[in-house]
């Protein structure tokens, strides 16, 4: 018997909304509708969007009570992705509609196929064309011709003009007709053509057997892969992805940030051609669609993306892999904030699919979780390049002396450089030297940052921005000073210092990458140049790939010690292990090794010295022990709870309501605490430490809705974290 009653989540955004709802289904939907069918339902007096979660025969309202839909889409996931989706829910403390968002195609709904006129040659033609004396013009017989020796052809790539196309389709001699066209994404390669793979070392066949052992036997296992920087990663990624196509099955590359890793997506492109799909938010609502409609459809069995690549619709779904594990951007901020690498971990899980996450810097939390497979050195034999450590305590300037000489021998050489200053912008605040007024954020508790290109300060959290001053408002002094250096003004400097026409320097920064196409035309333009100079933010250790860089520079190395984070630590290895990695990968035509130098205020800082040393084994021992000591992820889970209200009370009495609320064994609650105000609002937040993490996931949920659906807390905002980042 076909089922009648269609359970049905409406999308909307709404928190107390408690689905799913029950729709009788009219005889013609009935043998359509199945699990992750949309559906445009009636819902109180709207018309809304709805996704199938379920189809029963039976429902507990009477029949003549229920609805029944208006109309069925035609797009639609499958059950696998609504599942998925359900337990988004669940594990992020968010709603079903907001998870299903996550799942569904493009534009759902609302985005409608390109249609193109395409002409073909109709049997009237043929003859016309095979006839010598038939009265063709000469454009029409141009026009029979071309079609005979090409088969159907776009209007406009027809050579002829509208009118020629409308006269022969007149006589029949030609069919015109609309096809669906496909927005094909564009992607300028980046990074030398490979041609046929490389051989693999030894370690890269060690690590490759296992993981194709496991797609093998269509196994659900999960692996790290811990290589250090130029160990061949990617191109293990690659024959795994091989491996998978040959067994039937499609594969998922996560990539942190599209636009900064456009190598990783030339070599997938060139290895797997139009079987590859690309997805991410730089796309138009029409290209991201069509790549979304090939993977439903299996037109392509392997797609290429961020964080959200991860609920592509692969339907035999063999393989997810993870470049740059460690990365905080594989953490989504808006509601449901997931963590796509646990997502992947489920995902999998339900596919009986093989997970493969890599990194030179993995997680503490991916090495006690993760079987490892190690690539400990460099494919082409080189050794990582020394790391010299510079005391940069009671400098007067910005660069040490050792590291001015180093550029200055490198732009002498013709050589090629990065610079990494984890902070854009010109100077980190202003401040009046007769007042001491400080330019602070209207919205937000923060000062603003000097873009001076712009002309601007600028809040780095709300976005908020207004003209720099020439003088104070309070008391009218032009003795305005600027305190620290961004990334802006290191440009400035160092093309005062070094820049020409024959070492051009060139810049990467949120600033610059928020231009559409520039972080990848950035990361061109330096590749392509003879010589030049990098300088950026964390972008420029994004994994790129340049062979000849031979000299890294780490500015202001501790600064990321600084923030009142867990993982202030792992993150300061990071960063300079990953900057590390772009020097000296392979020796430059000049025969210069790689080198890189780290300018610190803490030259004796654990993580600093670790990174120095190369030593990933010796950092993740010290860094699990003293998480251990202090129950920090990966020995706990944490949760995170911020109420968001116009005033600081009203935030904070919600905020201490949900810690009353939370009575979790072996947990701890923590809070309720201030937050600087963020946009305009002031924040509480409650943080919870707990053993059982699926426990604490229940609890915290049922603690947040009871307390959003009190009305006394009707103007206040909720926002659940699960592992916060």
């Amino acid at each position: 018997m076909v089922p009648a009653i269609a359970q049905v989540e409406p999308l909307t955004t709404a928190r107390a909304l408690r689905g799913p709802f029950d729709y009788q289904l009219p005889e013609d939907l009935r043998e359509r509708v199945a699990v992750g069918s949309m559906l445009v339902i009636p819902f109180g007096r709207r018309e809304l969007v709805g996704v199938v979660v379920g189809l029963v025969e039976e429902s507990p309202v009477p029949p003549e009570r229920l609805a029944a839909p208006l109309r069925a889409l035609e797009a639609g996931v499958s059950a696998e992705l609504v599942d998925l989706a359900g337990w988004v829910a669940r594990e992020y403390c968010s709603t079903p509609a907001r998870a299903l968002s996550l799942v569904l195609p493009p534009g759902a709904g609302r985005t409608r196929p390109r249609l193109a006129l395409v002409a073909t040659l109709a049997p009237a033609g043929a003859s016309a064309l095979a006839e010598p004396r038939s009265r063709l013009s000469d454009g029409q017989r141009r026009l029979l011709g071309r079609l005979h020796a090409e088969g159907p052809l776009l209007a406009t790539a027809t050579g002829v003009d509208h009118g020629t196309l409308r006269r022969a389709a007149a006589r029949g001699l030609i069919g015109l007709d609309r096809h669906a066209q496909r927005r094909r994404p564009s992607h300028e390669p980046l990074g030398a053509l490979r041609g046929s793979p490389p051989t693999l070392s030894l370690d890269q066949r060690r690590a490759l057997e296992v993981v194709g052992e496991a797609l093998q036997r269509g196994a659900h296992r999960r692996f790290l892969l811990h290589g250090v920087t130029g160990s061949g990663k990617t191109e293990v990624y690659l024959r795994a992805v091989e491996r998978a196509r040959a067994s039937g099955r499609g594969a998922i590359l996560l990539v942190p940030e599209i636009a900064l890793t456009p190598q990783v997506v030339s070599r997938v492109t060139e290895r797997f051609g139009d079987t590859v799909a690309v997805l991410h938010s730089r796309l138009s609502s029409g290209e991201r669609h069509d790549e979304w409609m090939r993977l439903r459809a299996g037109e392509a069995s392997v797609c290429v993306g961020p964080r959200s690549a991860v609920f592509a619709p692969l339907e035999r779904l063999g393989l997810i892999v993870i470049d740059e594990e460690h990365d905080a951007s594989y953490k989504h901020e808006g509601d449901p904030r997931y963590d796509a690498r646990r997502v992947a971990e489920r995902r999998c899980q339900l596919a009986g699919a093989v997970l493969l996450a890599g990194s030179a810097t993995p997680r503490p939390e991916s090495i006690v979780g993760l079987p490892r497979l190690a690539l400990p050195t460099r494919i082409d034999g080189q050794v990582l390049p020394p790391v010299r450590i510079l005391d940069m305590r009671g400098a007067a300037r910005a660069l040490h002396p050792e590291t001015a000489q180093a550029l200055s021998t490198v732009r002498a050489q013709g050589g090629k450089a990065i610079v990494l200053l984890n902070r854009r912008g010109w100077s980190n605040f202003l401040t009046c030297r007769s007042c001491g007024r400080a330019w602070g954020c209207p919205s937000c508790d923060v000062t603003l940052v000097l873009h001076r290109a712009r002309g601007t300060l600028a809040c780095h959290h709300c976005g908020h921005r207004q003209p720099a001053p020439g003088r104070c408002p309070d008391c009218d002094s032009v003795s305005v000073a600027r305190h620290g250096m961004g990334t802006e003004r290191l440009e400035r400097e160092l093309a005062g210092a070094l820049g020409d026409d024959g070492f051009p320097i060139f810049r990467l920064d949120a600033d610059v990458a928020a231009r559409t196409g520039r972080g990848a035309g950035v990361l061109r333009a330096f590749e392509r140049a003879e010589a030049g100079l990098l300088v950026g933010t964390q972008m420029v250790a994004k994994g790129h790939d340049f062979p000849d860089v031979t000299l890294g520079v780490v500015l202001d190395a501790d600064a990321t010690l600084r923030f009142p984070d867990f993982r202030a630590e792992e993150r300061t290895f990071a960063l300079i292990a990953q900057l590390a990695g772009r020097a000296g990968r392979r020796r430059s035509a000049r025969g210069s090794a790689g080198r890189v130098l780290v300018q610190t205020l803490v030259p004796e800082a654990s993580s600093i010295r670790h990174a120095a040393r190369h030593d990933s084994e010796g950092f993740l021992v010290e860094e699990l022990e003293r998480r251990r000591a202090l129950r920090y992820p990966p020995f706990s889970d944490l949760i995170r709870v911020v109420c968001l209200a116009d005033d600081a009370q009203t935030a904070q009495i919600a905020a201490g309501e949900i810690a009353e609320r939370l009575r979790i064994p072996g947990a701890d609650v923590l809070g309720p605490a201030p937050l600087f105000r963020l946009r305009g609002r002031e924040r509480s937040q409650v943080v919870v430490k707990a053993s059982d993490r699926a426990a604490a996931v229940v609890a915290v949920g049922a603690a947040v809705e009871a307390v959003a659906g009190d009305r006394r807390h009707r103007l206040v905002s909720f926002s659940a974290d699960v592992d916060p980042v």
